[in-house]
């Protein structure tokens, strides 16, 4: 497995990242079907504004960047070290993402066992996290890793409008 270390996010680096955040959640949920196009920016925002008031400095949440030995930046994580529905001992992964020029060389692996272990060393016995379920990649990193499906969300479009229906 790749070496890396965790450092925080600077400032700088959270603007950036939060608004690249926004962005690729919106777009996550219009692919997924939950929002609208029109909708998806705002709604993302507004979600994100919810969870993190005070920006990088909003109490229980940790911004970390996945660095390399030469210095490379390679990744991201967003973790909650209280789980949002309150589960107890067990925190929260928002967001991984390896950057991408350095993707599949084992860093993603690298990022989730990294997160791991600073949730680990806080004292917290478990670490959650959801996944698209278009994003077979994700799924099968987590699955090999030893995170196991707890709840699962189906959905089946039926169309809209009534030529759809026949009576």
């Amino acid at each position: 497995m790749p070496d890396l270390t965790l450092r925080e996010m600077t400032a700088q680096e959270f603007d950036e990242w939060r608004g690249a955040e926004v962005r690729g959640y919106a777009d996550a949920q219009v692919t997924a079907g939950v929002w609208g196009p029109g909708e998806a920016l705002r709604r993302s925002a507004e979600l994100h504004d919810s969870l993190l008031p005070a920006g990088l400095a909003t109490p229980g949440m940790v911004f970390l960047r996945g660095v390399r030995p030469d210095g490379a930046v390679i990744g991201t994580l967003w973790i909650a070290l209280e789980h949002p529905r309150g589960v107890a001992d067990c925190a929260f992964l928002f967001d991984i993402e390896v950057v991408e020029e350095h993707r599949s060389a084992g860093y993603g692996r690298a990022l989730l066992t990294a997160a791991e272990s600073f949730v680990r060393e806080r004292g917290i016995g478990a670490l959650e996290l959801n996944v698209h379920g278009d994003n077979a990649r994700a799924m099968k990193l987590y699955a090999s890793s030893g995170y196991r499906v707890i709840t699962q969300q189906m959905r089946k479009d039926l169309g809209s409008g009534s030529a759809d229906h026949e009576g």
